[in-house]
């Protein structure tokens, strides 16, 4: 079954009202008929089970046959501030992690980062990030599609993480594997949590070191040294595991 997302002004009693680019994607490229069942997502932990009533030349009108709450979102709202990779590596880190449950995805220009992207480029790779984030969402059966932020500067991302009520900093020189898990298992679920991942290159010391002042807390992901996509992925799986477990 096809799955899309609204926002819940488009849902008016008993009918979902889909417009922009998703209508024209219903019906010329799926070729969706009149009476076909899709699944929808209002983006606020509601789901309905729709059939396709009628199409307009810009909307389509769908009926609701069935409403249900979403039970696929994790229990606490994990940011993924990822220090900017090289080629389309950001492409995979957005999608598995969207998989994986995390709430919003921050870019982040550290010091060794070998991308540079002036305001322009930002803005196109931005937008092409929150495309593969709503269809990695719709993949997963996400009742909610996580947002990717414009990119941040270290200070930005840092200042940002504030907010936040746990900062995870995986670091290459970290030791304790027990320091790590018990750090893990103090997370609630219903804590927000930040995790900060370097690029390729990983983080300078005095980045750590300005982490750590503002909160973050260094942990180990084990002996081996993880590229930059790998790293961010497997500390959102010990979560997933932690919170939902």
């Amino acid at each position: 079954m096809q799955h899309f997302f609204v926002t819940p002004d488009q849902v008016k009693e008993e009918r979902v009202y889909i417009e922009g680019s998703d209508v024209n994607h219903m019906k010329n490229v799926l070729r969706m008929r009149v009476g076909e069942e899709v699944m929808i997502s209002d983006g606020n932990n509601q789901t309905y089970r729709c059939d396709v009533q009628e199409y307009g030349e810009d909307i389509a009108i769908l009926k609701i046959m069935e409403r249900g709450l979403v039970d696929t979102e994790l229990p606490s709202n994990i940011y993924l501030f990822q220090g900017l990779p090289k080629q389309d590596k950001m492409e995979l880190i957005v999608q598995k992690a969207v998989e994986l449950g995390v709430y919003q995805v921050v870019p982040v220009a550290t010091k060794r980062c070998v991308v540079k992207l002036d305001d322009k480029k930002a803005a196109k790779k931005v937008d092409r990030w929150q495309q593969i984030a709503e269809s990695a969402a719709k993949q997963a059966g996400r009742g909610y599609v996580p947002e990717i932020h414009p990119v941040m500067n270290y200070r930005e991302a840092l200042e940002y993480a504030k907010k936040l009520d746990v900062v995870l900093i995986p670091y290459e020189l970290a030791d304790g594997m027990q320091e790590t898990k018990r750090i893990i298992d103090s997370i609630r679920p219903g804590q927000s949590i930040g995790i900060f991942i370097g690029p390729e290159g990983g983080f300078e010391q005095e980045e750590v070191e300005r982490a750590t002042a503002c909160g973050a807390r260094v942990i180990t992901l084990g002996r081996r040294i993880l590229r930059t996509e790998t790293a961010g992925l497997t500390t959102l799986s010990v979560l997933m595991f932690h919170l939902e477990g």
